[in-house]
């Protein structure tokens, strides 16, 4: 029997191998619905699923090959017709055979011989049925999109919101960090301004001292690391001073520490810091030098007095910009220009072993020789000056007068002590100097190696003196950029030759 077509309806798919079965079905149905038949199974199957499937089945259950219970397994076991209602039909009314029907997926079983009204009744519930359950599917489809499309917005969102937290975070670790450096370097600055001499210029117009400033004008606005040699009381401070105060970093405070004066206990904690409780009396954490000239200079005076066992952390410090505070394993980076200052021999000191020689090399990268005071006797005059105005002002003195025999006796003396020895010469003077000339207290006597180390020098003997100092300066450079034949404007040949005849070699 061919198909019904009423295209605008409801298509039942009527399955029977018994041709009066499809014909009393079909013209029970097709007044209200489409119907398809189908006398076996495998048609059955095929019909399904074409891309006109039907919306309910009525399917026989006995029938040749492929019975009803097959074909029922197969369409619940297929995706795209697993949804379509099967209505089980049977002679056989056995509870077994029901119960077998309905767990293959089956959603009714009639029994044969049928009852048109039932048929109808159980046709048109079921098809209500799979409408609301079509409905449903849908909307749950819809509901299941719309919520992943939320999930993944909400994913999204609090992807944005952690790493919005994390650079709050970030933040506020960083203003902390700035806070405590800020608070480091404020309590370190309110010591250094209890100190004298910190504003203090480097004075003086001789030679020996304009080389100086030179070299300071060279290497200043650089980052590279300097070295500055000079007997104690030659103003090596000073000369570090003038170094930060013409760099890039002027608007951070130079921040010194002074290696000499500190304990070896407690050099560490200075320069690196340490937490709380990391030693005994350790009562809160606190900021090393590193850390709070961070971004700016730090000055280490007499570094050649640095224990051993530091050298090697200050070492990693100039390498790496890395260090750990004392009582801590979380690595700190800064980034601090070093300025050193030494009143030793530190090729001396490596050759006896008390100073890294790898740490050495490290530091004089462009060393600086603060002459002692005993060769820049041009400057006296100008250094008595300013002393003697600063000492009277601080005392309420008012000195006018400096006899000529006084400045005199101040040139022709050695000053072992250097500028700061004549600073505590001259202070003294002015406490005992009761009207407006100045009155020498101190006994300035020359002892026999003094008179020699005034005495006029040959032009041979200061041109030598001249050639050592700069060999010094640049360790022994001869030739290239920054060495001493281009510091003393001679030609390399030439500067050889001078020192084959003056008897100068590397030591």
């Amino acid at each position: 029997m061919d198909e019904l077509d009423l295209s605008e309806r409801a298509t039942i798919l009527v399955v029977d191998d018994t041709p009066e079965n499809l014909a009393l079905m079909s013209s029970l149905l097709k007044d209200d619905y489409k119907v398809k038949i189908a006398n076996a199974g495998e048609k059955a199957l095929k019909i399904a699923r074409s891309d006109s499937p039907p919306n309910l089945i009525l399917l026989d259950i006995m029938m040749p090959g492929m019975d009803g219970y097959e074909v029922c397994r197969q369409l619940k076991g297929d995706p795209e017709t697993m949804n379509i209602p099967v209505i089980f039909l049977t002679a056989r009314s056995e509870m077994k055979d029901e119960k077998k029907g309905l767990e293959l997926g089956a959603v009714d079983y009639i029994t044969k011989p049928i009852s048109p009204l039932l048929v109808m009744a159980r046709v048109k519930n079921h098809l209500a049925l799979k409408t609301m359950a079509d409905v449903l599917r849908d909307q749950n489809a819809s509901l299941e999109i719309e919520v992943s499309k939320r999930t993944a917005e909400l994913i999204v969102a609090k992807e944005e919101a952690e790493k919005g937290r994390q650079r709050a975070e970030a933040s506020l670790a960083e203003i902390l960090q700035l806070k405590e450096q800020l608070e480091g370097e404020r309590a370190y600055l309110q010591e250094e301004i209890k100190l004298e001499n910190n504003h203090e210029t480097i004075i003086g117009q001789s030679d020996a001292l304009k080389y100086v400033l030179y070299k300071v004008g060279q290497i200043a606005s650089s980052n590279t690391t300097v070295l500055v040699h000079g007997e104690t009381g030659t103003g090596k401070e000073l000369v570090a001073r003038a170094l930060h105060g013409l760099s890039l970093r002027k608007n951070r405070a130079l921040v010194k520490v002074n290696c000499a004066t500190l304990p070896a206990n407690l050099i560490e904690s200075e320069l690196f810091g340490h937490e709380k409780g990391s030693f005994t009396g350790s009562l809160s954490k606190h900021l090393g030098r590193f850390e709070i000239a961070n971004g700016a200079t730090l000055f280490l005076d007499e570094i050649g007095e640095l224990p051993l066992d530091l050298q090697a952390k200050l070492l990693r410090v100039l390498q790496d910009g890395e260090f750990e505070r004392v009582g801590s394993s979380h690595t700190i980076k800064v980034d601090v220009r070093i300025i050193a200052a030494t009143n030793r021999n530190l090729q001396e000191e490596v050759r006896n072993g008390r100073f890294r020689e790898d740490l050495w090399y490290r530091l004089n990268i462009f060393p600086i020789t603060m002459p002692p005071l005993r060769e820049r006797l041009d400057d006296i005059p100008l250094l008595v000056d300013f002393y003697v105005k600063k000492i009277s002002k601080r005392l309420g003195k008012a000195i006018e007068f400096i006899p000529e025999t006084v400045m005199e006796a101040l040139k022709e003396y050695n000053w072992p002590g250097n500028i700061r020895e004549l600073e505590n010469v001259l202070e003294r003077a002015v406490i005992n100097s009761s009207g407006p000339k100045l009155r020498l207290v101190d006994e300035l006597k020359k002892s026999l190696k003094d008179v020699s180390s005034t005495s006029p020098m040959t032009m041979e003997a200061v041109e030598r003196d001249h050639i050592l100092r700069v060999l010094e300066q640049t360790n022994w450079k001869v030739s290239g950029k920054n060495s001493a034949s281009e510091i003393l404007g001679l030609d390399r040949s030439t500067l050889r030759a001078r020192m084959s005849k003056l008897n100068i070699e590397k030591p």
